[in-house]
């Protein structure tokens, strides 16, 4: 929040009258309102009478080519209804439809929801592929299954983790804020405790792969498949893979990546390392005692993983006929 923060001290030392503030950032409820207006009605102008004040919260899905900025809707509060109304006639110049609520912590909450509603879903599902792992059935096929109801479901799927900025992180601001009102989020906190954890579960199933190749993790080269948080982006923010590097490294492993779109591992808020994007060709991958999937970029032909490596981890689904290759093919 600091950003947040800083950056309305520095905006507050140009506003004039008549100017419209949106804040547009993941936040908690009341940050808008509360926390943003008391800076900037220091400089003497007051929201809702000198200047407009609002709220409405970024929509983003990188890589999605279903959807634009123009195309998606956006949800809009205002301090007052004079705030929403120019908060309201700036968007409908630019998005094909605005979604007016009655307040600035409305919007803050619905953004919330909907990151929330995918964390809690995916943990879901993340706690479901360990039971049904131990049972022998196949988590992609159920869920496969499950989406043919058309209706009352929404698919979603697991994998090695949570990436990105929005689902691991910001539903835990309302954790925060809900800690003033004296009210425990454990649907929230449960659902960051299984989605963290899932990094430890690939490691032991990989471990568990190596070992029924009689191969011990201490000293095992493994190559680790997408360095990005999600398919066919950039992005490395939050993504397990580095988790996934730091414990297998921690276990004695000797530890490469590959990613197509990210050729340097960038330093991060809680990881370092420094390690180059190598090449993904067949004189490499055989030099490896695993391969693990964490990534499942559209460029990964799994027939090309599979036919030139001693052992794949899966944790993406990426190799769909798994079951033709039950010795060199693991799901985690």
């Amino acid at each position: 929040m600091t950003y947040v923060f800083n950056t309305t001290k520095t905006v507050a030392q140009y506003l004039r009258k008549g100017q419209l503030i949106v804040l547009e950032s993941t936040t908690y409820p009341g940050t808008t309102d509360e926390d943003m207006r008391e800076i900037l009605e220091k400089t003497g102008l007051k929201a809702g009478e000198d200047f407009y004040l609002a709220y409405s919260p970024e929509r983003e899905d990188p890589n999605n080519r279903d959807f634009t900025t123009s195309t998606i809707p956006k949800v809009v509060g205002g301090y007052t209804k004079q705030c929403l109304e120019a908060a309201k006639t700036l968007y409908d110049s630019i998005v094909v439809k605005t979604v007016s609520v009655s307040s600035t912590k409305v919007a803050e909450a619905t953004k919330l929801l909907e990151n929330i509603y995918r964390a809690v879903n995916i943990a879901l599902v993340n706690e479901l592929k360990l039971l049904f792992d131990r049972m022998g059935i196949d988590i992609w096929e159920v869920i496969e299954a499950a989406k043919t109801k058309p209706f009352g479901f929404q698919a979603f799927y697991p994998g090695p983790g949570l990436g990105g900025h929005c689902i691991p992180i910001d539903p835990f601001y309302l954790t925060w804020k809900a800690r003033e009102y004296d009210f425990h989020t454990r649907f929230i906190e449960l659902a960051g405790e299984i989605n963290t954890n899932m990094p430890y579960y690939v490691v032991q199933k990989t471990m568990e792969a190596l070992n029924e190749k009689g191969k011990s993790v201490n000293g095992a080269k493994i190559l680790i498949l997408g360095l990005a948080y999600k398919k066919d982006v950039d992005d490395p923010r939050e993504s397990p893979s580095f988790r996934l590097i730091e414990l297998l490294e921690e276990k004695g492993a000797i530890v490469d990546y590959n990613d197509p779109y990210i050729l340097q591992a960038p330093k991060m808020r809680k990881h370092k390392v420094n390690k180059e994007s190598v090449p993904l060709t067949k004189e490499k991958l055989v030099q490896y005692d695993c391969v693990i999937i964490a990534t499942d970029h559209a460029v990964y032909d799994p027939d090309f993983i599979v036919g030139n490596s001693k052992l794949v981890v899966d944790t993406r689904n990426l190799v769909k006929n798994y079951r033709d290759y039950p010795e060199n093919v693991k799901r985690a």
